[in-house]
């Protein structure tokens, strides 16, 4: 008889995880307390208009690519996808630029805005792709013991991981002007937290974009959540919406179930969580249970930085770039107050997503669908969003007004949707509205991150981005393929090979 999993949370993790263990026998529910799949990574739809809640591309797309692969089917039957070869718009106060893949016109544009600095963006991508090479087996495979340590994959790969090195001294020792550096480290915000502080390792951020390219899946990235479970279903599988868990189903340690907010009870041979890991451990599990995670020790851990969220429907389109970036006219200091001394800042920097410029599907003929977010602190900050959320509404568009070509955007407005850091937490149930999970410093990384298989509790796997390997999309994808793959070596006779060892053994 196939064992039986219950994955709590429907978001890309824990569906990624759902799609694998299905297609390979195992009854798998998933259970989420929202009425749609996706959690950070769904669909918001207003009216005729639809924006991505989180995540605004797909990066690295052959890991999506492999993780249906593993599931019986090929990810290009379920979406479409268009490389965005201009990636994205980079604004500064004294000069806007765009980024591109194309490796030979990105060195003519920083030849252009930085002369001389051209050969420090050949070396970059040679020596990170050499760092990508090494802390890819990191990445793709479980560290849960200390003595993992010592394996040789890691050993080989320490002088890659930048110990000791911030993201922003590493692009220092690549280029001279601190726009260009700072052109080459804002991806620390892909996982909430600034490039001084940001380990060295995560070069391979901005690496990724430049070697792999980004791309855009017609309806937004959250067709990726949707067509998952789809696959779910098709395999067997149950996505169940509407009736959140309340408490993992304990006895002792030992997790056997879920008791729903409806108090049933649902038992299972393992429960895969991916809920918001602080969220699920501060109040799906009693108190006294945890030890290493506690409620206590959690407040103590560090978090990411939230995000002040703005979604537009318009009655026009601006013929402005898919992704935009406008930065402080002092984006360390805004750094700094995001990070450091939670507080608001009055020169925030900006992303805008001008998706419809791409993608005909996310608004009526002539309208657009704009997604506009400032990194804010997280709720450690104890910012009262309701005295501030307008202000500070009112400050991003008069930024963007200024800054940008987004002029007189308020007259166009035909729907409006905010979400602040109390919104995060109260309605998306994201710890302290840390909108990007736990900090990613050396201290919350690989063995000192919460295990794939969960240290303190029996029967209990994490997904998504409060694991190894941590946040973002390609990552949170990981996770479900290391935790997947170490549930089947748990009950199969035969353990199921990586797609990293099928693909090597058919390339010999």
């Amino acid at each position: 008889m196939s064992k039986k999993i219950i994955v709590v949370g429907a978001g890309p993790g824990g569906l990624a995880a759902a799609m694998m263990l299905t297609a390979n026998g195992y009854q798998v529910t998933v259970i989420e307390k929202q009425q749609y799949v996706g959690g950070r990574n769904s669909a918001i739809k207003i009216g005729e208009f639809t924006f991505d809640m989180g995540p605004t591309f797909l990066g690295m797309p052959q890991i999506a690519e492999e993780i249906f692969l593993e599931s019986k089917r090929n990810l290009h039957d379920y979406m479409e996808m268009k490389e965005l070869k201009d990636m994205y718009e980079l604004v500064f106060p004294d000069k806007t630029f765009m980024m591109t893949r194309d490796q030979e016109k990105m060195k003519q544009t920083i030849e252009k805005y930085f002369p001389g600095d051209g050969i420090g963006y050949e070396r970059f991508m040679e020596e990170t792709e050499k760092k990508m090479e090494a802390l890819t087996p990191i990445l793709q495979g479980k560290m849960d013991r200390f003595y993992h340590y010592f394996q040789w994959k890691v050993i080989k790969a320490l002088p890659q991981l930048s110990i000791g090195s911030s993201l922003y001294d590493q692009m220092s020792k690549y280029f001279r002007d601190e726009q260009l550096k700072i052109a080459f480290t804002f991806q620390s915000k892909y996982i909430g937290m600034s490039p001084w502080e940001c380990p060295g390792a995560f070069s391979i951020l901005s690496w990724m974009e430049h070697a792999y390219g980004i791309y855009h899946p017609i309806g937004g990235v959250n067709q990726l959540s949707e067509s998952m479970a789809k696959v779910v279903e098709e395999h067997g599988g149950t996505v169940s919406l509407g009736n959140g868990v309340k408490k993992l189903w304990l006895e002792g340690r030992k997790v056997v179930g879920v008791i729903l907010e409806d108090d049933t009870k649902i038992e299972a041979d393992e429960v895969v969580v991916n809920g918001d890991f602080a969220h699920v451990m501060t109040n799906l599990v009693d108190e006294n249970v945890l030890k290493k995670y506690s409620k206590r020790r959690l407040e103590k851990k560090k978090y990411s930085c939230s995000t002040f969220m703005i979604y537009l429907g318009l009655d026009k389109v601006y013929d402005l770039p898919h992704h935009n970036i406008i930065f402080a006219e002092d984006y360390k200091k805004n750094v700094e107050e995001i990070t450091k001394t939670k507080k608001l800042s009055k020169d925030p920097s900006i992303y805008v997503q001008n998706a419809s410029v791409t993608d005909a599907t996310l608004a009526p003929k002539g309208k657009s669908a704009l997604y506009i977010l400032a990194p804010v602190p997280n709720n450690f900050s104890e910012i009262d969003w309701q005295e501030n959320k307008e202000e500070f509404r009112n400050l991003v568009f008069d930024t963007l007004e200024k800054k940008s070509g987004f002029k007189d955007l308020r007259k166009h407005i035909e729907v409006e949707k905010i979400i602040t850091p109390q919104d995060w937490e109260k309605e998306i149930l994201v710890y302290k509205g840390a909108t990007f999970n736990l900090g990613h410093q050396l201290n919350q990384m690989m063995v000192l991150r919460p295990h794939n298989n969960f240290e303190e509790l029996e029967n209990c796997w994490l997904v998504g981005g409060g694991t190894h390997p941590g946040s973002g999309l390609p990552t949170i994808l990981e996770s479900a393929r290391i935790t997947t793959r170490l549930v089947r070596e748990k009950y199969e006779k035969q353990p199921p090979k990586s797609f990293q060892a099928k693909r090597l053994e058919n390339a010999q």
